[in-house]
């Protein structure tokens, strides 16, 4: 459901529509443009005995339109309430035993959503340890809800009303089909991230990383980082980080700091091997159209949910182009049921299974998750 004017009575009337039965959670995602009042939505639906979750982000999806204003409401089967966790410090990180979970079919593989504010710390940290906890039983979904300014404000919430450096893990009585891609292409490297702190990336091969990027970028680009603002050159070259067997890890180039520190998008591990990327808005769109084929389904089965998880760097790099990447999707889903309208949110980061070893936050990248019985 999209609704397009968003006020506390219309998200409220809207979750009512929805018939929400016990076992039931409802996710309500808004754009940044039309934050309601969240306290009295919060109140609201508690005093009606309806299970939710949901967060802010830079804008929605809906079908071939994206909008900072308007709202997603879905509801879903629930295995329990959702869990909302602290990752403010390392020490704090408690991942839950999810009592129940383990004990369900073991040839069945449920999913977990997972909205995380995504200027919060210890995110990585965060992801292992549900890694650590939930292994590869479920396929994970989300992505980091905030403001396309970067500025940290409340961004996620619950039964519990707004939470701050936190996630909201949710895990759904439905099986998943998930497809990953990004598009870009190595371009430079590969360089060593020789020293890091979090997401900030201080040397490349012991050098100052600021000036290994840009005697890089300024030869390949013919342009000068001292002539334009960091992020009009930036967004064409982001980082990947290298793993085995799939495409790179995206980590979006910000901004850069006084001492010539580049800021990622995500965090970056110490020694790291990373290359310089770049592409075309056809790769980046072609790219988004096989996240969607990459969805396969099994004979028999019937889609309940088709959910994008897309970045808000490829919007900007894409602009008005942007509605192409999302009529791609809709291409690609389309074998699958014509009738399912993609759904879904622009993300400060995107978070996904990725094959069966890794829980990754990603950058650049469209996530596709569709859910079926």
């Amino acid at each position: 459901m999209f609704l397009t004017e968003v006020n506390r009575d219309s998200i409220v009337e809207a979750v009512c529509e929805l018939d929400v039965k016990d076992n039931e959670v409802v996710m309500i995602l808004i754009g940044e443009d039309s934050v309601p009042d969240v306290e009295g939505m919060t109140s609201d639906l508690n005093n009606k005995g309806i299970c939710f979750f949901g967060g802010i982000f830079p804008g929605v999806i809906h079908g071939e339109s994206k909008c900072t204003r308007g709202a997603i409401i879905r509801k879903m089967p629930g295995i329990r309430k959702p869990a909302v966790l602290c990752i403010k410090e390392p020490d704090c990180i408690k991942i839950p035993d999810f009592t129940g979970f383990q004990n369900m079919e073991s040839d069945t593989k449920y999913t977990a959503i997972i909205l995380i504010d995504g200027m919060a710390p210890n995110i990585g940290l965060f992801l292992s340890e549900m890694l650590d906890k939930l292994g590869n039983s479920v396929n994970y979904f989300g992505g980091g809800a905030g403001y396309q300014s970067m500025k940290k404000d409340l961004c996620l919430f619950s039964s519990e009303g707004f939470c701050n450096d936190a996630a909201i893990v949710v895990l759904v009585k439905l099986e998943s089909s998930l497809g990953v891609r990004h598009g870009w292409k190595k371009m430079l490297g590969p360089f060593v991230a020789t020293r890091t702190d979090r997401n900030l990336i201080n040397e490349f091969n012991w050098e100052n990383a600021f000036e290994v990027y840009r005697k890089a970028i300024e030869k390949d680009s013919g342009r000068k980082f001292s002539e334009n603002d960091f992020y009009d050159i930036a967004k064409e070259y982001p980082l990947g980080l290298f793993r085995e067997g799939c495409e790179s890890i995206g980590r979006a180039t910000v901004a850069m700091t006084a001492e010539g520190d580049i800021v990622c998008g995500g965090e970056v591990q110490g020694n790291a091997v990373v290359d310089i990327l770049g592409g075309k808005k056809e790769s980046l769109i072609k790219a988004a159209q096989m996240a969607a084929e990459d969805c396969r389904l099994p004979e028999g089965r019937r889609i309940r949910h088709c959910l994008v998880s897309d970045c808000i760097s490829r919007a900007l790099l894409l602009e008005n182009e942007y509605t192409e990447e999302l009529k791609a999707i809709i291409r690609g889903i389309q074998p699958a049921d014509n009738e399912e309208i993609p759904e879904g949110v622009l993300t400060l980061g995107e978070i996904s299974s990725l094959g069966e070893r890794y829980l990754e936050y990603l950058n650049l990248t469209t996530v596709v998750l569709i859910l079926y019985e």
